[in-house]
């Protein structure tokens, strides 16, 4: 047997990949994280399938799960949002199947930080603003971030930064961030990319807490930050410009 690691994407049902949906189509036995991954999605397993919530579970109770389907012979499709390689809480589990001398595989889902700029139509390097995407988080009651990992150090420059987790630290992302970026620097917070009531709040440093608390967000939101969130104001790239030429376009006079 193996077990599928299925990135769900953020929300929108229609963003899985069509080969996550069909393992989760074919797996006798689907897990899945009922507090981030849409019913819709899970719908799809067969009507004869066991189909678990794990939410409410801890690490010891979801391998037990996955040991009686090897015990039978039976694939287990492991459903997570969005990519499972961002805090996907996937690294403890492998570890644990490969104690066990269980398969696994992982199969790539769309990051929220990429829903959410689609959603938005920003791209997030653009020439001369931004050429670096930083994914981070801050520290929380879940851990603490490694040494060298701290938002002041990886926020000096402009790489636009994607703050996973935090929004209970929102005070201090906006203290940390504003004598490194500006009080005007962009900022905005997105709510539940994908699913039916997501929300987008745009502001800057200087303003976005405000809006936050307005809103009522305390879970559920990435925080998006850097100029390339301004509209307008950069170059052209070289990749389409005229006068520039590659291997499949020879500059002409």
């Amino acid at each position: 047997m193996t077990v599928y690691f299925i990135g769900a994407g953020p929300g929108d049902p229609d963003l899985i990949t069509v080969k996550g949906l069909r393992l989760i189509q074919r797996c006798p036995v689907v897990l899945y994280a009922g507090s981030l991954v849409p019913q819709e999605i899970v719908a799809a397993a067969a009507p004869s399938a066991q189909v678990v919530d794990t939410a409410p579970l801890h690490l010891d109770q979801i391998i037990d799960l996955i040991a009686a389907a090897s015990r039978a012979g039976q694939d287990v499709a492991r459903v997570h949002s969005g990519d499972p390689s961002l805090y996907g809480a996937i690294g403890e589990q492998m570890r644990r199947l490969d104690a066990l001398g269980l398969d696994w595989q992982v199969i790539p889902g769309v990051p929220a930080f990429a829903a959410a700029a689609a959603a938005l139509g920003r791209e997030l390097t653009l020439p001369e603003v931004a050429q670096t995407v930083i994914l981070t988080r801050t520290a929380t009651r879940s851990s603490a971030m490694p040494e060298g990992e701290e938002l002041t150090t990886l926020a000096r420059g402009s790489a636009t930064l994607a703050i996973h987790l935090s929004i209970t630290n929102l005070a201090v992302i906006v203290r940390e961030l504003t004598p490194l970026r500006g009080a005007d620097c962009p900022v905005v917070v997105a709510y539940r990319v994908g699913w039916p009531d997501q929300l987008f709040l745009t502001g800057t440093l200087a303003t976005i807490r405000d809006q936050v608390k307005a809103a009522g967000i305390t879970r559920t939101a990435l925080i998006l930050v850097g100029q390339v969130l301004a509209p307008g104001g950069f170059r052209d790239s070289a990749l389409y410009d005229a006068s520039h030429s590659h291997v499949l376009r020879k500059h002409t006079r």
